[in-house]
C-alpha cells in the first residue's frame, strides 16, 4: 500500500526542537503535509497535561518539494507529555495524526507522540551497534585450561556439539573466558560494532550464569575481577564500550543471600525473597524454577545492597576500576511484580538514579519479551530488549513457510505466524507507537539472541541481507549475536549458544563481509543514527522507507521477492546514489521507480531536508 501521501511527524530533530526538555520548557514541534492530501485551513496540537486537553495553534513555516510544514509550540507540563495533531480540512472534515498514523476519528491518548523530561540516554547510544557475547562460548584463553572446574560443570571440547536438551544443558562447560574475548577484539573492530553486551559474568552454577551465587565478584572461571578490568580497558582503547547483565528479578538458589535466609527465619536476608511458609523452606521462583528464587523488592536492605546508592552492586561495576558502560537487565518486565504488588517503576527508577550518580554516560536496557511500552515511558530504561516490534514480524515475513511451528522456536519468540510485508509494517507501527521517540532509538533490533533460535535456521534463502539490513536501518540499536556473522544456526535458544568457530573466517568471509558492510552503512550515515523515519510503501513483498535528517536522507528498500514500485515525484527529492545493493532506481514521469528481483536489500543516499530554523519559544507565528 502506498503511504506517501499522508501527513507526517516523528520525534527526530527535523520535527522537534528539543527531545530532552525540562518541566516547564516550551518546545517547538512541526508536521509536514503533502499537497496531495488536500487543502488544510488550520493545524493545532492537542496535548493532555494533567489529563485535561489543551490545544495550541500551528502556523505554516515552509513549503518544500511539495510539502507544507507547520509549526506549533507546546509547554511541557508533565514528565511524560503526550501530544497529537489536529488538521482542519477545507472540505469541513478533520484528521488526527498520532504515532500510529492518520485517523478520521478521535484517537487514544496511549497512541500520542511523547516528550519526556527524565534524564536522556547518553549521546553515543543512538549510533550504537551491539555485539552480544555469551562468555562460555566465545573464546578460551590459554589460562582457561589451568582452572579447576566446579562440581556442576561438564567439560566439553570447543568443537563438541552443543547439548541443548536435558539436564546437562546448563552444565555443559566450554570454558570461554574474558581474556579470550580480549584476544578477539580486532575481529569486532573490523566488523564495525561499537558496543559489547556481555551476558552475566558473576559466579553461578550454570554455563549461562543467570543463577548468580554472588554479585560481589567476577566468576574466577572467567578470570576474575582483573580479567574484566583488562577486557574493558582493552575495549575502551579500541573505541568499544561494554555493558553487563544483571538479574533484578531473581538470584540463584546458591546465592549467598538466599543461603543465608533459606530455612533461617529472622536472618537479615529473609526479607530479600518471597517465602511460602514460616520455616522459609518453600519460596516463589521465576516461572516455578526452584534454582531461581524471586527477589522481594519491598526490602529496603535489598535495595541498598543491590541497586540503591554508591555501595550497591549496580554502582560498583560502573565505577573504578571496572568502568562498565551500562547494564542490560534480565527479565525486567517481571522485576518487582508478584500477585497484587507492582514495584517495577520504583526499582527501575532507583537503578537509573544510582547509575546517573555513579557514571552519567551509561545506558540502561531492559528485557521485555512482548508489548513493552507501558514499562518504557523514558523514566529509566533507555530502550527495550523486546521481540514484538522487530524480531517476530521480520521472522514471520522472511522465514520459510511452515518452519515456525508452535513449540519449536523458543520461549522468547513464541508462536510466529507468517506475515506479508503489509503485516510487518502494521506490527512494527503497533508495537512502537507507544514508545517515546528517544526510547525507540535505543530499542534493540535483534534478529536473534541467546534466548532464540538463530535467524538463519528458518530463513528463506537469500534473506539474511534483508533481515539484517532492516536491523541496521530501522530506528533502534542493531544487534549481532556472536556467531551470526559466521552463518551459525541453532534450533532454539540453547542450541544457538554455539562456540565461535575461530579459524573458519576464510570459509565465512562472504557472510562476515556482508555484516561488516551493513554495520558500516549504519555507523557512517547520520540519517541512520537518530534521523526520522517516513514510510513510503508497504507491499506483500517489499517495504520502502526513508530515514531523514538535515545532513542527508537514506532511502531503504527491503524485498522478499520481485518488486516494481513507483514512488510519487514528491515522495523524495534529488537523485538517489546507491549505498548498498543492486536495486534499480529510475526517475520517470510518474516518479521514482524502484524495481528488482528478490530477496534484495538496498539503500540510497538522498539530499537532507533543508528547513528554516525553529522559532524561539514564545514567538507567536501569524498565519500566512
Amino acid at each position: 500500500m502506498g503511504i506517501v501521501n499522508e501527513p507526517h511527524h516523528d520525534g527526530s530533530p527535523l520535527y522537534v526542537s528539543d527531545s530532552a526538555p525540562q518541566l516547564g520548557d516550551h518546545v517547538r514541534v512541526r508536521i509536514r503535509i503533502p499537497e496531495e492530501f488536500g487543502p488544510v485551513i488550520a493545524v493545532h496540537t492537542r496535548s493532555n497535561p494533567d489529563h485535561e486537553p489543551r490545544f495550541a495553534v500551528a502556523s505554516p513555516v515552509a513549503d518544500v518539494d511539495g510539502w507544507e510544514w507547520w509549526e506549533a509550540e507546546i509547554e511541557i507540563e508533565n514528565p511524560v507529555h503526550g501530544y497529537r495533531w489536529l488538521l482542519s480540512l477545507a472540505d469541513g472534515g478533520s484528521a488526527w495524526v498520532n504515532a500510529t498514523g492518520v485517523h478520521t476519528i478521535e484517537t487514544l491518548d496511549s497512541e500520542d507522540f511523547r516528550l519526556v523530561t527524565y534524564p536522556a540516554a547518553p549521546e553515543w547510544a543512538s549510533s550504537t551497534v551491539m555485539y552480544q557475547i555469551f562468555p562460555d562460548r566465545f573464546a578460551r584463553s590459554a589460562a582457561a585450561s589451568t582452572r579447576a572446574l566446579p562440581d556442576w560443570a561438564e567439560p566439553a571440547e570447543w568443537t563438541d556439539d552443543v547439548v541443548y536438551v536435558g539436564a546437562d544443558t546448563p552444565r555443559q562447560f566450554y570454558g570461554g573466558d574474558l581474556a579470550g574475548i580480549a584476544e578477539h577484539l580486532d575481529h569486532l573492530v573490523a566488523l564495525g560494532v561499537n558496543l559489547i553486551y556481555l551476558t552475566p559474568v558473576f559466579p553461578a552454577q550454570s554455563n549461562h550464569r543467570y543463577d548468580a551465587l554472588s554479585f560481589a565478584e567476577v566468576d574466577p572461571l572467567l578470570g576474575g575481577d582483573e580479567a574484566l578490568v583488562a577486557l574493558i580497558e582493552a575495549a575502551h582503547g579500541r573505541g568499544l564500550r561494554v555493558i553487563g547483565d544483571l538479574t533484578s528479578n531473581h538470584s540463584g538458589d546458591a546465592h549467598e543471600w538466599f543461603r543465608a535466609s533459606h530455612l533461617t527465619p529472622g536472618a537479615a536476608e529473609s526479607e530479600f525473597y518471597y517465602w511460602l511458609d514460616e520455616q522459609q523452606e518453600r519460596y516463589v521462583s521465576w516461572l516455578g524454577v526452584p534454582s531461581l528464587p524471586k527477589f522481594n523488592w519491598n526490602s529496603a536492605e535489598l535495595r541498598r545492597r543491590f541497586i540503591d546508592g554508591p555501595e550497591s552492586v549496580v554502582a560498583k561495576w560502573l565505577g573504578e576500576p571496572y568502568n562498565l558502560d551500562g547494564w542490560r537487565i534480565d527479565v525486567s518486565n517481571m522485576t518487582g511484580r508478584y500477585l497484587d504488588q507492582d514495584l517495577n517503576q520504583e526499582v527501575r527508577r532507583t537503578i537509573r538514579r544510582t547509575m546517573v550518580a555513579t557514571k552519567t554516560d551509561t545506558i540502561l536496557l531492559g528485557e521485555s519479551t512482548n508489548d513493552a511500552a507501558s514499562d518504557f515511558p523514558g523514566d529509566a530504561w533507555h530502550g527495550a530488549m523486546t521481540y514484538a516490534n522487530f524480531t517476530r514480524p521480520v521472522w514471520g515475513w522472511l522465514s520459510e513457510p511452515g518452519s515456525l511451528a508452535p513449540g519449536g522456536i523458543g520461549m522468547a519468540l513464541g508462536t510466529i505466524p507468517s506475515y506479508s510485508g503489509i503485516e510487518v509494517h502494521a506490527a512494527h507501527i503497533r508495537f512502537t507507537a507507544a514508545f517515546p521517540w528517544r526510547v525507540r532509538l535505543h530499542n534493540m533490533n535483534a534478529l536473534d539472541t541467546h534466548d532464540t533460535p538463530r535467524f538463519l535456521t528458518h530463513a528463506r534463502p537469500g534473506t539474511v541481507p534483508v533481515a539484517f539490513g532492516l536491523s541496521v536501518t530501522l530506528p533502534g540499536i542493531p544487534v549481532v549475536f556472536a556467531g551470526d556473522e559466521f552463518g551459525l544456526t541453532g534450533t532454539d535458544g540453547e542450541h544457538s549458544r554455539t562456540p565461535m568457530p575461530w579459524g573458519t573466517e576464510a570459509a565465512a568471509a562472504d557472510t562476515i563481509s556482508l555484516y561488516s558492510r551493513l554495520i558500516h552503512l549504519r555507523t557512517s550515515h547520520p540519517a541512520l543514527n537518530g534521523g526520522g523515519i517516513r514510510w513510503m510503501h508497504a507491499g506483500s513483498e517489499v517495504l520502502v522507507f526513508v530515514r531523514e535528517s538535515a545532513e542527508e536522507s537514506v532511502l531503504v528498500v527491503a524485498a522478499r521477492d520481485g518488486f516494481d514500485v513507483t514512488l510519487p515525484a514528491h515522495a523524495v527529492a534529488g537523485l538517489p546514489v546507491t549505498l548498498f545493493g543492486r536495486i534499480g532506481a529510475v526517475h520517470t514521469a510518474e516518479g521514482l521507480r524502484l524495481s528488482g528481483s528478490g530477496p534484495a536489500f538496498g539503500a540510497f543516499e538522498l539530499p537532507g531536508i533543508t528547513l528554516p530554523d525553529f522559532f524561539e519559544p514564545g514567538v507567536i507565528l501569524a498565519l500566512e
